[in-house]
């Protein structure tokens, strides 16, 4: 397991970390925005390319069907803009506050990761949105000992001035946002902020909104399926300079996030536990694979506390967006776009060897990738793999 090595971002982030461009949005703007995530195709790759070649949402937007003609697609589907409105009009009617990633606000450790979700919504305190976290994990059916440990490490890494997030979660989740009310937690949940789940942390959730934060990259009224919790995982992992494994079995998806933490170069650390406890076969085995070993709130703090030194994100020069802000990117050649085709196959291929095979610049296939990604014709597996989808058949 990597754990962080001080800097910002993983490795993998080498090729395709051009920072977002950060300015005060407009109402046009923001709607451009929402638009722009909720149209087809666009995932947080493909946004974040997109803003940057256009140097804001609704010249991206305007461009999207020419992109897409480019790569030979089918017509795009972009988002009505009456579907953001209505979004952004309930949001606001609960009390729920958007913050995309291009604008201040947006948790900073989160935005230095290499792809950030475009969209998170919160309700409470986004200021502690920008203070140094750490995450603390572990077990639904924690035993007490578990509770009492997160609770301690919890009160003790809030006192040293850590902002503690977790899931939300029954158990070592619950415990730990419950010690840290008093000095700053934030909750990270996979549906809409106003869905409460687990149903018994109702009040725990007002309590958070209250005193700290809920945030979520799902719109309000979206309820959870499985496949979202693992997504909420890497935004818990995001957030943090680091995570803190308390209990967890050996199959769980505590685990997930201690690997998610890993894979964006954040310090992982694990309590021990007794060999013959199943809720400390998933700790133990973190620790054999390289998790720091702690058994109090000092190691913690000894590890992280020099990283609290150095911002990882600056929003002192924010301003508003222009439309003359970047100039539009020149489009790819029909030759561009054949050797990138020729370069990519059904098995997944790291951009850069893409690049290296075409013979083109890494920003010249960028912008293939983007009119590929658009049309549908490719998929995008995380750490810059890219793979080649089968090509659609026409309808007899």
């Amino acid at each position: 397991m990597r754990r962080h090595s001080g800097n910002s971002g993983s490795q993998d982030d080498v090729f395709t970390a051009a920072p977002l461009p950060v300015a005060v949005l407009d109402e046009p703007e923001r709607i451009a925005c929402l638009r722009l995530i909720r149209s087809g195709n666009v995932g947080p790759v493909t946004f974040r390319e997109l803003i940057n070649q256009f140097g804001g949402a609704q010249r991206a937007l305007d461009a999207l069907p020419e992109l897409t003609r480019r790569a030979g697609g089918p017509a795009h589907r972009i988002c009505p803009k009456e579907d953001a409105e209505r979004e952004l009009a309930h949001a606001r009617r609960i009390g729920v506050q958007p913050l995309f990633t291009i604008e201040p606000g947006y948790p900073a450790a989160l935005a230095a990761t290499g792809v950030p979700p475009p969209l998170l919504y919160a309700k409470g305190d986004v200021a502690l949105l920008q203070k140094p976290a750490v995450a603390i994990v572990g077990s639904r059916q924690a035993s007490a000992a578990g509770h009492k440990l997160a609770r301690r490490f919890a009160g003790e890494l809030g006192q040293a001035g850590f902002v503690i997030a977790s899931g939300l979660a029954r158990g070592i989740d619950g415990a730990a946002h419950e010690a840290a009310l008093l000095t700053g937690t934030v909750a990270v949940v996979a549906g809409g902020i106003d869905v409460v789940y687990p149903p018994e942390h109702a009040d725990l959730t007002r309590r958070i909104t209250e005193q700290g934060c809920v945030i979520s990259e799902m719109p309000p009224g979206f309820v959870p399926r499985a496949k979202e919790f693992p997504r909420r995982n890497r935004i818990i992992a995001g957030v943090a300079l680091g995570v803190l494994v308390v209990e967890a079995a050996r199959r769980s998806g505590t685990l997930v996030t201690a690997r998610l933490a890993a894979e964006l170069g954040r310090e992982v650390f694990a309590i021990p536990g007794h060999p013959l406890d199943p809720r400390a076969e998933g700790t133990n085995q973190l620790l054999k694979s390289g998790a720091m070993f702690v058994t109090e709130p000092a190691d913690v703090i000894a590890a992280l506390q020099p990283m609290t030194a150095t911002d990882l994100r600056d929003y002192s020069d924010a301003a508003s967006l222009e439309p003359d802000l970047a100039a539009a990117p020149p489009e790819p050649s029909t030759g561009d776009r054949a050797r990138v085709l020729a370069a990519l196959g059904p098995h997944p291929s790291d951009v850069d060897e893409i690049g290296r095979a075409a013979g083109l610049s890494a920003r010249a296939v960028r912008l293939v990738l983007v009119e590929l990604d658009l049309a549908g014709r490719i998929e995008r597996h995380g750490h810059h793999l890219v793979s080649l989808l089968p090509a659609r058949s026409e309808p007899d």
